[in-house]
């Protein structure tokens, strides 16, 4: 079967385009009053659909595209004729996400607490909860106002949750965790399990207690399947805005910084601090007790043995230093066999020349 892309914006809304430029602050170019009620790939455009053009790679579809709107940045000149109603906006991105923010939020919510729920007498629940099957809710854990609670998540022994939160199915907050207001945590995410503390001791690992706790500010997103361990003291600390994505492992006492982004895979050992507006691509591995300032890009794979002094460095390779200087080492490294080569021929002239020397 053809798969189906299309997005519905809303069971029974429609957009025009000039609703769309408001909400926007953009500008019309076309017809104002055609209306949309999906979203498309601008390349796989469909009559009723909202699309949107940033990459000039993708130009040819603003002129193929059977979408009805497209979002493009205010300095498009197009090159020939567009069927399509354009809305001009600073950042087609940012614009397109908003607007699917806002879908999102004019989607009815659901409420009530299931009768298959599980809820300690002392814990206190917020107003238009919704708590699915087999949720757990222990002792003095406290709901805001407005969370979504999904079947089979555990919240744990004082737990504190902010308002307008949503946890998916399977989520586990260990006790005494504080989660900030609009947090979203999918599904099978772990916050505040041990961390990974052990002490060899007459040959065994003794465990060391962990008895600090996991602190979330506020809007922050976890992703699926991914650990937050609570401190050995004190607190693991991820600050307001950070994104986490799938499969991520942070270590106990770590803190990561406000609107810092952790891609899927990455590893953050124990007692590292990361700055604000980092970026961890996708398998970095950042050893413990680091420090890592702000804006700091880590590349796909590279693994930071060592605190990074410089705030802006983009990194990569292991051990991860200057992506520059590590892109001329890997230019270097594929000549290394030629080199090798050259370096024995040399040698067997340098044997030679001496013999010669001492015949004489």
């Amino acid at each position: 079967m053809p798969r189906n892309n299309k997005r519905t914006l809303t069971n029974d809304m429609d957009f025009t385009a000039l609703q769309i430029a408001e909400y926007l602050h953009g500008t019309v170019e076309g017809n104002a009053s055609v209306i949309v009620n999906t979203f498309a790939k601008i390349e796989e455009g469909i009559e009723g659909a909202l699309s949107f053009y940033y990459d000039p790679k993708f130009e040819p579809y603003v002129y193929q595209t059977r979408s009805s709107v497209v979002l493009v940045p205010t300095s498009f000149q197009p090159a020939q004729p567009v069927k399509a109603t354009l809305v001009r906006v600073d950042d087609p991105r940012l614009a397109v996400a908003r607007l699917m923010g806002l879908v999102e939020s004019m989607k009815p919510k659901r409420t009530g607490i299931d009768p298959k729920a599980c809820i300690a007498e002392s814990a206190k629940i917020g107003q238009n909860v919704y708590i699915g099957p087999f949720v757990v809710i222990e002792d003095n854990a406290v709901v805001g106002d407005n969370v979504q609670i999904y079947a089979h998540c555990t919240v744990g022994t004082g737990v504190k949750i902010g308002s307008d939160c949503i946890l998916y199915p399977n989520v586990t907050i260990y006790y005494d965790s504080v989660i900030g207001n609009r947090c979203i945590i999918h599904a099978g995410a772990v916050i505040g399990a041990d961390g990974f503390g052990f002490q060899p001791n007459d040959g065994h690992n003794e465990k060391i207690p962990q008895i600090g706790i996991v602190v979330i500010d506020d809007d922050v997103e976890i992703g699926a399947n991914s650990c937050i361990d609570r401190a050995v003291m004190g607190i693991t600390h991820i600050c307001q805005d950070v994104k986490i994505d799938n499969l991520v492992q942070i270590g106990h006492n770590s803190e990561i910084g406000a609107h810092t982004i952790l891609c899927g895979q990455v590893g953050i050992a124990g007692s590292s601090i990361l700055g604000e507006w980092c970026i961890m691509t996708g398998q970095v591995g950042v050893a413990g007790h680091l420090t890592i300032p702000d804006r700091t890009i880590a590349a796909a794979q590279a693994g930071v043995t060592g605190s990074i002094r410089k705030p802006g460095q983009t990194i990569m390779g292991y051990p991860a230093y200057d992506a520059k200087a590590c892109s001329r080492s890997y230019i270097a490294l594929k000549s290394l066999p030629d080199m090798a080569i050259q370096l024995r021929q040399l040698q067997k002239e340098v044997e030679i020349l001496k013999a010669e020397k001492e015949k004489r």
